[in-house]
């Protein structure tokens, strides 16, 4: 263990610590993250290169480098011993493992650091940082507060949960095909909605990536998909049978698809859709069909045709007139799968 002077802090019932970090603790402890947002993956790493205003306050040596707190999460327990009982004050031991704190804001900043440690040695580094210390953190609490710190400077938005999440800062198998499956429909000239969705929040699209991919997120999630191995066996395929899902919807309300007068291609509606998809899926188990397979999906939500109709997606008719509401559409969507026929709707 390596003991660090700190302050135990609490707010709105969460704790972290104010803590002093050497040079060497930073240099021995702090990983970094290297993010993108495409299909290359890599692993956490040290940077090399140094920022300039470090640089300047080295040679100036009128300035601080890092005068406010950087923000860390530790990967494992870490232990608080007050100086006295009921105490805020006291020392806060961290695990003497290479990586064991992630640096959440203030990378640059550490990383400069770190360049600076390689060029003159640890023993020329008299140096302390501020820093905020959170005991392990929950990772998608690591991802929201990484965006929220960034998304005024960095004009980062909430639809980067979905990339920097899953695939980036931690593994979440079920966002992280969520966001497959957002890029295909986005991206691929055979899908419907190519070229509809606003990704990372940027582009022509008119839909929101982030609302879509949490609604896939939630159905990924769901029992009704028939247990792990049966979960893993769909999340797999999930990109094509989405894909072919909409085109049969499209298909399916082909005036309000194509009108411009319609809300079917709006977020609510789309995610209306997202949200009965284990009953879809159930249907298509139940036929014993491929589940992502375009003619069983069409004959699983035919009934839509009748019982729905173009005409509940009128912009100034049945969606204006209090037809909005997802849960509204999708309890509709479903007793229409339910009561092919006509009864209960």
């Amino acid at each position: 263990m390596i003991n660090v002077p700190a302050i135990r802090m609490h707010q709105f019932g969460v704790g972290f610590y104010q803590a002093s970090l050497s040079a060497r603790d930073v240099d021995k402890l702090v990983r970094f993250e290297v993010l993108s947002y495409g299909e290359t993956h890599h692993p956490p790493v040290r940077g090399r290169r140094p920022v300039q205003y470090y640089e300047q306050c080295r040679e100036a040596r009128n300035l601080p480098s890092i005068p406010g707190a950087v923000i860390i999460s530790s990967d494992e327990p870490l232990r608080f011993d007050p100086v006295s009982e009921g105490d805020s004050l006291g020392t806060l031991k961290v695990p003497e493992r290479e990586g064991v704190l992630r640096a959440i804001d203030g990378q640059h900043r550490l990383l400069a650091l770190h360049a600076d440690i390689e060029r003159f040695g640890i023993e020329q580094v008299d140096f302390t940082v501020p820093a905020v210390i959170f005991d392990r953190l929950p990772e998608d609490h690591v991802v929201q507060m990484f965006v929220t710190i960034n998304a005024k400077h960095t004009r980062l938005n909430s639809s980067h949960l979905v990339s920097l999440s899953g695939r980036q800062l931690y593994a979440d198998p079920n966002l992280a095909a969520a966001h497959d499956i957002v890029r295909a429909l986005h991206e691929r000239e055979d899908s419907p909605l190519f070229g509809q969705i606003k990704l990372l929040g940027v582009g022509t699209g008119k839909v929101a990536q982030a609302p879509l991919a949490q609604e896939l997120k939630a159905v990924l999630q769901a029992e009704a998909l028939g247990g792990v191995r049966r979960l893993e066996h769909f999340r797999e395929d999930a990109t094509r049978f989405y894909v072919n899902y909409f085109k049969q919807i499209s298909t399916l309300f082909l005036t309000a698809w194509n009108g411009r007068k319609y809300s079917i291609r709006t977020a609510p509606a789309l995610r209306a859709f997202i949200r009965v998809t284990p009953d879809v899926v159930r249907r298509l188990d139940q036929e014993h069909a491929d589940r992502a397979d375009f003619r069983a999906i069409g004959r699983v939500i035919a009934p839509w045709g009748r019982r729905i109709g173009d005409a509940r997606f009128e912009t100034d008719g049945g969606w204006k007139q209090g037809g909005t509401s997802i849960d509204l559409l999708a309890r509709q969507l479903r007793l229409a799968l339910e009561y092919p026929e006509g009864v209960g709707l």
